[in-house]
């Protein structure tokens, strides 16, 4: 048996310290050729990391969502105490969800977010391409807040406000259903609004090519022109390669056509490159009809995801994208 103050490469014969280890866990354990079952142990961690990845990394970023929920209830509990921020109790703790999300995307993802200016100071509807997760608009929204000191509500799907505990989330960063009256009260008053169009249905059945997935969905083009703003269109770059669905799996479509509900599996939560670009605006026109804003709104997000995403997307590059010094031109 080897001391345990004896050197493993000791003797005539030096033994690696892999092997050291062997001999030493044996010896300690009694367990005969123990050698062969930490090559079985090594052997499932190889099999079960697959799975590690599609339920474990996704996983981090419902861990941060309800790790915001809870700085939101103790920021609520304390406030309620003090009776502070009486002119909109939520700013505090908006800033510091902001704060939290926006240190994530820096290191996670080496956020950034490119043509800002395009923003109008006054109200303005802003379109996106919707992710696997909404990770990239969460940075997004945390940036501008930072930065332009400007709150964005946002249009979620109905499935949002069945989740647990989210209602604080809701409340306090003013997440909107609809209806369509609503939207536009939002604008009139001086506010940014931001929606997907695409929503769940783009999220998980769009794919590395990036396909715009709207339908015939047009409200949101009604919704500008009934309050008289402009049209912002916004894309973050590799957003898809952060997280991939099995949305190519027609048995899952089937099913979230019929339930309406996101039963479809994400893996990922790579750490690669997100950049949001935020294109010039589409002004409003009285003469323009919902059917044709719908159609130049879509062609102005195909127009920033030809121009700043190489296609088809790819998980590899994207990831070395973090290493390239040079930034893109907005």
């Amino acid at each position: 048996m080897i001391g345990g103050n004896e050197s493993c490469t000791a003797g005539p014969i030096p033994m690696s310290y892999l092997t050291c280890l062997t001999y030493i866990l044996g010896e300690r354990t009694g367990v005969e050729h123990i050698e062969d079952y930490l090559s079985y142990a090594i052997y499932l961690l190889w099999v079960f990391l697959p799975l590690a990845v599609v339920v474990l990394f996704p996983a981090g970023i419902i861990v941060l969502f309800y790790i915001s929920i809870l700085l939101l209830h103790i920021y609520k509990r304390k406030n309620e105490l003090k009776e502070a921020y009486s002119h909109d109790f939520w700013d505090g703790g908006r800033q510091m969800l902001a704060t939290l999300w926006d240190v994530h995307g820096r290191i996670w993802h080496g956020y950034e977010l490119h043509g800002a200016d395009n923003i109008p100071e006054g109200p303005g509807l802003i379109v996106f391409y919707h992710g696997a997760t909404p990770a990239d608009y969460l940075y997004f929204m945390a940036r501008l807040l930072i930065e332009k000191k400007r709150r964005c509500c946002t249009v979620a799907d109905h499935f949002v406000f069945r989740l647990p505990g989210f209602k604080i989330l809701i409340d306090a960063h003013g997440v909107l259903h609809g209806p369509k009256e609503k939207c536009v009260s939002v604008l009139k008053n001086g506010g940014l609004l931001a929606i997907a169009p695409g929503g769940a249905r783009e999220a998980l059945f769009s794919d590395e090519m990036y396909t715009i997935v709207w339908g015939n969905r047009k409200g949101f083009a009604q919704v500008a022109i009934d309050a008289k703003v402009p049209i912002i269109p916004m894309f973050t770059q590799n957003v898809r390669e952060g997280v991939r669905t099995l949305g190519g799996i027609k048995i899952l479509r089937s099913l979230y056509e019929r339930i309406r509900l996101p039963v479809v599996p994400l893996y990922g939560t790579f750490p690669v490159k997100f950049r949001t670009y935020v294109g010039e605006p589409i002004p409003y026109d009285p003469s323009v009809t919902a059917e044709e804003l719908t159609a130049k709104t879509k062609a102005a997000l195909q127009a920033l995801i030809e121009k700043h995403q190489k296609l088809p997307g790819n998980i590899f590059r994207a990831l070395m994208e973090r290493f390239q010094t040079q930034k893109k031109d907005d």
